[in-house]
Formats: structure tokens, C-alpha cells, sequence
């Protein structure tokens, strides 16, 4: 038995923040992909108020939630640190992390709008992302400098996931016209073996977004 182990979901950008942070910690774990239409009842058991990925088992304890298990992760195994030494530095990171929990509304609008309010949302998710790209970013590489940190790792699915979503909606918002600096370092991003090696493929992950997209909403 792994005395670690993660539930996640291929598509979901939360299970693959957990699943870099562990392959660059150098922790060995053992993944257990879940069907969310028909969720196991070791899921159901370690995440009983959320009932969702990813979770993260630690010699039977379980931790819910990405950003808690980021934490949890750079705490638990120190080497390879992802958050800066310094207070200030750390407290910045934690900063940027918490705006990027703060701008998920407009993801989620840009996600599921169509019409004007798709071009609405477009819009708000621009403004927050040009914030990130002037106050966060500014001129690095990554948000950690010259490698990857939590910070980059908390802002992934501006890679991959945004590009399925932009594809399957025909409107694009990570322009390198409008936000040079961020959607340089998405391409960065998502170059890095760390991440590429763990990525769905691009023409399954937009198959998976153009079919949830289709699906009827839950009453």
C-alpha cells in the first residue's frame, strides 16, 4: 500500500496542480483516477463535505482542497521548496495565490457564457488576467523567477485548460497582442517537462470541454 495517494480526474486542473507539486517534491504516490459520475466510496469516505478531487491521502489522513493540499505538500516535504525563504517574498506568493481564487468567478462565467454574456466575461477575465500580468508577473520567466513555484503552479490552468476552453468557444482572451508577458509564460509553462509529461493531450482535453459544454444544466 503507497503511503501516498491521490484521487483526481484527468481533465480537472486542480488534480494536476497536486500531481506537479508531487512529481517536483520527488514524493512517490500512488494516483487513483475517478469516475465523478459514479465517485468511489474511498473518495466519498476522505472528502465527505466537498464529495470532489482532488484529495490527497497521507498515511490514511486525507486533505481536501488543492490550495490546502499545495500547502500541506510544502510543508510535509520541505526539500525542493516551492514558496520563497523570505517572509515578505512568501507572503507575496500567498498573495497572488489568493487572487487567483478571487478571479475563478470570471473564469467560471467565460466557461459557461455564450452570446453577449460570453463576451462580458471575456472582458472581466481580461482585466483580472492583465492585473496578474502587470502586478504579478511583471518581466520574470515564471511567477518564481527563473522556475516554477506554487504561484505557477496555482495559475496552470491558464496553459493548457484556458486554451481547450478559448478553442471550444471560438474567443480567445490569452492574447500575446494584449497580455505578451502572461501568455509567454503560459507557453513557458507548459513546456516544462514537469508539466508537459503530465497534461492531457490537447485534442482530449478540447473534446472533453466542447462535450461538458453541450451537456444539459443541472436543475
Amino acid at each position: 500500500m503507497a503511503e501516498v495517494k491521490l484521487y483526481g480526474f484527468w481533465p480537472s486542473p486542480f488534480s494536476h496542480r497536486i500531481i506537479w507539486a508531487l512529481k517536483l517534491k520527488g514524493v512517490e504516490y500512488e494516483y487513483i483516477e475517478e469516475d465523478l459520475s459514479n465517485k468511489s466510496e474511498s473518495l466519498l469516505k476522505y472528502n465527505p463535505v466537498y464529495k470532489k478531487t482532488p484529495v490527497l491521502v497521507h498515511g490514511d489522513k486525507p486533505i481536501a482542497e488543492s490550495l490546502v493540499i499545495l500547502e500541506y505538500i510544502e510543508e510535509t516535504w520541505p526539500e525542493n521548496p516551492l514558496l520563497p525563504k523570505d517572509p515578505y517574498e512568501r507572503a507575496m506568493a500567498r498573495f497572488w495565490i489568493q487572487y487567483g481564487v478571487d478571479t475563478v468567478a470570471a473564469l467560471r462565467a467565460f466557461y459557461l457564457g455564450s452570446g453577449e454574456e460570453l463576451e462580458k466575461a471575456a472582458k472581466e477575465l481580461s482585466e483580472c488576467l492583465k492585473i496578474l500580468e502587470e502586478q504579478g508577473l511583471g518581466d520574470k520567466k515564471f511567477f518564481g523567477g527563473e522556475s516554477m513555484n506554487l504561484v505557477d503552479i496555482s495559475y496552470g490552468a491558464l496553459g493548457y485548460w484556458l486554451a481547450a476552453v478559448e478553442e471550444a468557444k471560438g474567443v480567445t482572451v490569452l492574447k500575446p497582442s494584449t497580455l505578451p508577458r502572461l501568455h509567454a509564460w503560459a507557453k513557458n509553462l507548459d513546456e516544462l517537462p514537469v508539466v508537459k509529461e503530465n497534461i492531457p493531450a490537447s485534442d482530449k482535453m478540447l473534446a472533453y470541454v466542447t462535450a461538458a459544454m453541450n451537456r444539459p444544466a443541472k436543475n
